[in-house]
């Protein structure tokens, strides 16, 4: 697979919490150092208790 963030091949990957990209694992650590990720984590886990199972996330930083 392609990373959707830094465009480096990878075998595994991971959906971004900031918006609906695969990752490669090098980027989610990035993303979980950002200081919004947790406002990224709240939003989706809030999306999931009123039944949203496809929650697009708040948006990636553009420093991501």
């Amino acid at each position: 697979m392609i990373c959707g963030r830094c465009g480096k091949e990878s075998r595994v990957s991971i959906m971004s919490m900031f918006n609906s990209v695969e990752i490669c694992m090098d980027c989610k650590e990035k993303e979980q150092q950002h200081p919004k990720y947790p406002d990224a984590v709240a939003a989706d886990m809030e999306a999931i208790r009123r039944g949203n199972y496809n929650f697009r996330g708040i948006g990636a930083p553009k420093e991501l």
